[in-house]
């Protein structure tokens, strides 16, 4: 059972101690004993319940007495005293393992801390989960108190407005001293990176010059990477681009302390990783800086996270899920449905390992965008990702070869022609001398479709592909329902990138290898999904009007979706046609003793935006 290095079971002095030093550094208030000396017998457990016994037993002998068991209704810390465990590590690993086999059906969750204590020196083991190697934690020398435990699952209080607002001054900090808007998000994703997996020990920046903070962050990339198939690429990108880019490399070291103290100070303190709300909150801190970089370029579409989320929910991602993004970017979609699938785990420690290391992969193209990606997978705990630079058109094996089932993108909207498919820009009308994609992304779409073939498709594109007017965006609507089932499609917030690109878009969601004429349910819902609660605000971009406002819209959208209702105002539901607009502004039904002069005016905005964009990309 043993793979842990002896180098590994290190920490601490060689004092000694005993079972009462033991309780007193977790703590009394949470020990539970049912039998003399503080112990905990599961004996009870094995005669009630129907247990393997070759889970709980050890050459012959069923291990149900447990040293001492801390426990409150959410963790579970059992401890297992030795006098030293090196004499007998393997045994006393499966020993422990039997007492968390006996703790998961006592508890009926994961959430156990599993330690083997010494008593003739300080020195300790500790698992989160089952006693193995993957699960074992390396950095925990030292007892801890059961508080301590319990925020190895559930961490520090999140705090989503301190995290907005102390991002807003980390980026007038990063200006003031010269960082560009580019490197900003991926420079301060590799500081976070550096101070989350280095112990203080390793990182002591304060007394560090430059050159060596920048070393030492080069060290926990590399350590990050280091089972990835794709490291020495990522590593170099990352290196190149990032930590050795001269706006970094002239920071004074006083600079660079400033800046990890802001990070370490006003910012992780506030977001707990061990928990889907604080997921949330680090990606957007990571993702708010690409606000700052979509000034730049228009044409730049990063998705935000609540429109993340809300299409990881239509397209149910969960821990069966293998999903694809294939134009990647930022990896947003990619990390929402990381998320999704871990939370989905409930704990399982070995079903989150496997959503990690082989359901998740993603491809992108562009330089910059693929370094995004890279770092932000690394931020939420994923150094093995299969996220790849190439073109998507290239990797129809690899995709193939990865099952997938669940396809997130957002494709480019105006693609240059080497970066679409070759044998379809030779089919591009003649006369147009333009050199941007004329089906505005869909044809990524179909091309991605017809090389997974099957499970759900849920894509982004600009409303002009759903109201197909263009004569190659027509052809794809066509070819495509005569493989595929439109399932829905949503009309999303005028402004949903904002600051980045200016386009009105749209959501569809497709049922793939089922032709649209042969699906079970023909019609298609659709949602006028305008009204996401967001709204633009000064130097911090879209966000919610109020606290919890946009749960509960996204609660009723996908009520709609999934029952299918048509509402006013809302949704509809109606078969369509290739030659059909595939938009519910087509097809709602209007109450029109709501409307005022506002409603009016409003729409005629919308309108007028609507013609300027679309003259625009033509």
């Amino acid at each position: 059972m043993r793979s842990i290095d002896n180098e590994q079971i290190g920490g601490g002095s060689r004092l000694s101690r005993n079972r009462v030093d033991v309780i007193a550094s977790v703590g009394r208030t949470q020990l539970q004993s049912n039998i003399e000396n503080d112990e905990w017998s599961y004996n009870e457990l094995l005669k009630k319940k129907k247990i393997d016994r070759n889970l709980v037993t050890v050459n012959g002998t069923i291990h149900k007495n447990l040293d001492l068991r801390f426990a409150d209704d959410r963790v579970s810390v059992l401890i297992e005293t030795k006098q030293n465990y090196d004499t007998c590590l393997d045994a006393a690993m499966q020993q422990l393992q039997c007492y968390v086999e006996f703790e998961k059906v006592l508890v009926r969750h994961n959430r156990i801390i599993a330690i083997l204590a010494n008593t003739n020196d300080n020195r300790i083991m500790v698992w989160r989960g089952d006693v193995c190697e993957e699960n074992f934690l390396k950095e925990e020398t030292e007892l801890r108190s059961f508080s301590g435990y319990r925020e190895v699952f559930f961490g520090r209080e999140n705090n989503k407005d301190k995290v907005i607002r102390s991002t807003y001054e980390l980026n007038e900090l990063l200006h003031g001293l010269g960082i560009e808007e580019a490197l900003r998000s991926q420079f301060v994703g590799t500081c976070l990176l550096a101070l989350k997996r280095l112990k203080p020990e390793e990182f002591d920046y304060n007394r560090l010059t430059t050159k060596a903070i920048i070393a030492s962050m080069e060290d926990c990339l590399e350590g990050l990477l280091e089972h990835n198939l794709h490291k020495g690429e990522k590593l170099a990108r990352l290196k190149n681009n990032i930590l050795e880019a001269q706006s970094v490399k002239r920071l004074s070291s006083e600079n660079f302390i400033e800046i990890l103290d802001k990070i370490k100070k006003e910012i992780l303190p506030f977001i707990n990783d061990k928990t889907s709300r604080g997921q949330d909150i680090l990606n957007l801190f990571f993702t708010t800086f690409n606000k700052y970089v979509g000034k730049k370029d228009k044409n730049q579409a990063f998705t935000p996270d609540h429109i993340v989320h809300f299409l990881c929910k239509v397209a149910n991602v969960n821990r069966n899920s293998r999903v694809l993004d294939p134009c990647c970017g930022s990896g947003a979609f990619l990390v929402r449905a990381l998320t999704e699938a871990i939370d989905d785990c409930n704990g399982n420690i070995a079903d989150e390992q496997k959503v990690k290391k082989e359901q998740i992969y993603g491809i992108e193209d562009e330089d910059y965008a693929f370094g995004l990606s890279t770092t932000n997978m690394l931020i939420h705990g994923d150094g093995n990702s299969n996220v790849i630079k190439a073109n998507c058109f290239e990797r129809e094996d690899w995709i193939q070869d990865a099952q997938i089932n669940t396809v997130l993108m957002n494709p480019p909207y105006n693609a240059q022609r080497i970066k679409c498919h070759p044998a379809y820009t030779k089919k591009w009308s003649k006369g147009k001398k333009k050199d941007e994609d004329p089906t505005k992304g869909f044809h990524f779409v179909e091309y991605i479709a017809n090389t997974v073939g099957k499970g759900k498709l849920v894509a982004l594109l600009p409303m002009a592909c759903a109201i197909g007017n263009d004569k190659e965006i027509r052809a794809i609507k066509e070819r495509m329902l005569q493989k595929h089932h439109l399932d829905a499609v949503f009309s999303l917030p005028n402004d949903v990138f904002h600051p980045g690109a200016t386009v009105c878009a749209c959501c569809m969601v497709f049922d793939l290898g089922v032709r649209h004429e042969s699906a079970p349910i023909k019609e298609t819902f659709f949602g006028y999904f305008k009204d996401d609660g967001f709204v633009k605000r000064k130097n911090y971009g879209r966000v919610e009007k109020e606290e919890g406002l946009w749960n509960k819209i996204e609660e009723h959208w996908l009520d709609l979706y999934r029952k299918k209702h048509s509402v006013e105002g809302m949704s509809a539901v109606r078969k369509v046609t290739a030659d059909e607009e595939w938009l519910c502004e087509a097809y709602m039904e209007t109450d029109y003793s709501q409307l005022q002069q506002s409603d009016f005016e409003k729409v005629l905005r919308d309108y007028i935006a609507f013609q300027i964009q679309t003259s625009n990309a033509l």
